[in-house]
């Protein structure tokens, strides 16, 4: 029988105790307790989470994966654009502060406790430029967006946001970029290089990542594009390997994490990893859908409601996916 040093042209090594930062692949048998063991990369994988207890599209998103925030939306029939806050803890969602005004495909960002909701449709063809802050249980009115626009992107802190793309219904698609530190949204004269809506964001107001998203038509074609902002300006980055829109987004602008979409006729499930220069293809969503909302980070990402095929009220979905990123682990081998 060949032995392991025959492999791999050393034995296995005898500890007392399991090494303290093993190498991808080492193998070592621990004495102690008399198990063989090995360190295991885990991929990466989307698991169940709780559902929300209303279904909605085109929800904000804000938060962590263990303490998510969703933000307004569309529910299904007779409710349409609705004021709900719902809380996530990690393992199911509860009630929080309703919104002052009612919206769906709005711009967020910030915590759970410092949550932050910016435009957004008030009901075809109506944009809103409202602003409101959260602290953990109620929302309060705040300085409005320069620009009115629903289906935009938004990134960064209650105190430090970043609002960009986005449309007025139904006309004009915008690549604009506002700042807002508090109090009051900024213009920033330098835009999107490529004018879309529909688009996703990540990271911070000085390292921002936008990607995906519908082109301003004609045709209003899914987007690949991917652009990095560094407070003033926006610089292309790697394509996605799926271009859409009605995506989500979450991480930051060296570990960014988009997931779901239209890719062409259908809802999506396909998920990228961005590493600051190029994306590459992660373990699908379970169910495929678009227009959810999504938080957290890469190696923790949330994703929550959306719509999948049908165009009934039922297509509204409150289910909830919590992303895990590969990760290494001690795991024992046996002969099964």
């Amino acid at each position: 029988m060949t032995t392991f040093k025959e492999i791999r042209g050393t034995t296995v090594e005898s500890v007392s105790s399991d090494p303290t930062n093993p190498e991808v692949g080492q193998i070592w048998y621990n004495n102690t307790i008399g198990v063989l063991k090995g360190n295991l990369l885990v991929a990466a994988a989307w698991a169940s989470g709780g559902n929300m207890t209303t279904t909605r599209q085109s929800p904000g998103g804000a938060g962590t994966q263990t303490a998510g925030l969703a933000i307004g939306g569309y529910s299904s029939s007779p409710f349409g654009k609705i004021v709900l806050t719902e809380e996530y803890d990690g393992t199911s969602w509860g009630p929080g502060g309703n919104l002052g005004t009612a919206r769906y495909s709005l711009g967020a960002a910030g915590t759970q406790t410092a949550g932050l909701a910016f435009g957004g449709s008030t009901g075809f063809p109506n944009s809103t430029n409202a602003t409101e802050k959260y602290n953990g249980s109620a929302w309060t009115a705040s300085g409005n967006l320069g620009t009115a626009r629903y289906a935009l992107a938004g990134c960064g802190l209650q105190t430090a946001a970043l609002a960009f793309g986005g449309k007025i219904a139904p006309g004009t698609t915008y690549n604009n970029t506002e700042e807002f530190d508090g109090s009051t949204w900024t213009a920033n004269p330098t835009g999107l290089g490529t004018t879309r809506r529909s688009l996703a964001g990540a990271g911070t107001q000085t390292a921002a990542l936008a990607f995906g998203g519908y082109l301003a038509p004609p045709p209003e074609a899914d987007s690949s594009a991917t652009e990095e902002y560094d407070g003033s300006t926006w610089t292309s980055g790697g394509n996605l390997n799926t271009a859409r829109g009605a995506l989500s987004g979450a991480g930051t602008q060296t570990a960014g994490l988009a997931f779901s979409g239209n890719p062409g006729p259908g809802n999506g499930n396909k998920t990228e990893l961005y590493d600051g220069t190029s994306w590459t293809n992660s373990s699908n969503l379970g169910t495929a859908r678009a227009a959810m909302a999504g938080a957290g980070t890469q190696p923790a990402g949330l994703g929550f409601g959306g719509y999948i095929p049908g165009g009934t009220p039922t297509s509204r979905q409150a289910l909830t996916e919590e992303f895990t990123g590969a990760f290494l682990s001690a795991k024992k081998i046996t002969t099964s």
